[in-house]
């Protein structure tokens, strides 16, 4: 993932606030058949009672599979769980690719949050789960 963002935008990896084992309330792996790792999402639960989609990311050859949408579901089941109602997330201005995936999965375009408020790449957004 950190490659394809470093190619996407000509600079190393910029995100200076990376989910860890301490912060992340889950952190997902899905596999192909053969147990092979084809994509990744992690939540972290913010101090403002709502939760934080974090490094979300899915292999080339296994875009187009519903491997996304079914990490995307299944961290917005996490929170449900633990009584949050609104999921945030921020992608780049250089991944449309990501920007079509969660507006298609209901996402609205948001002020920035946190580190990405004002940040001229970020591309904020949120979900209010039903």
């Amino acid at each position: 993932m950190e490659a394809e963002l470093a190619a996407r935008y000509g600079i190393p990896d910029q995100e200076t606030d990376k989910p860890t084992a301490e912060n992340a309330d889950v952190y997902l792996i899905a596999r192909d058949t053969a147990g092979n790792a084809t994509g990744c999402g992690a939540l972290r639960l913010l101090p403002d009672g709502t939760a934080e989609i974090k490094r979300m990311y899915v292999t080339p050859q296994a875009r187009g599979t519903d491997v996304a949408t079914s990490i995307l579901r299944n961290l917005e089941e996490h929170a449900r769980r633990r009584g949050l109602d609104t999921v945030q997330l921020t992608t780049g201005d250089k991944q449309p690719d990501a920007i079509r995936f969660y507006e298609r999965e209901g996402y609205e375009r948001t002020d920035g949050y946190g580190p990405y408020a004002g940040h001229p790449m970020a591309v904020c957004m949120a979900r209010r789960l039903a």
